[in-house]
């Protein structure tokens, strides 16, 4: 396994609070920050994009008391009477 040396800047309470839980563990600063990136790794990979199904279907379009409706006209007809 090749090893790079990096420096990163994170705040001073974070860096009390990663050392608290290293020691606590006994483990390295190292282990520990490998272990969250890992974990935030493995979290992304497992988030699949949404996919919307495809829900066309076949049809002559609208009826023809409904072809010139605007959608708000439409929208308005299909909640009449459900309290919209």
């Amino acid at each position: 396994m090749v090893v790079m040396k990096t420096t990163i800047e994170i705040s001073d309470s974070l860096l009390r609070e990663i050392r608290k839980l290293a020691a606590r563990e006994g483990v390295t600063l190292r282990t520990l920050m490998e272990r969250g990136l890992h974990r935030v790794i493995a979290e992304t990979k497992n988030d699949a994009p949404f996919k919307l199904r495809p829900a066309s279907f076949k049809g002559k379009g609208r009826q023809p008391e409904f072809r010139d409706a605007s959608w708000e006209q439409l929208r308005d007809l299909l909640y009449q009477d459900r309290g919209a």
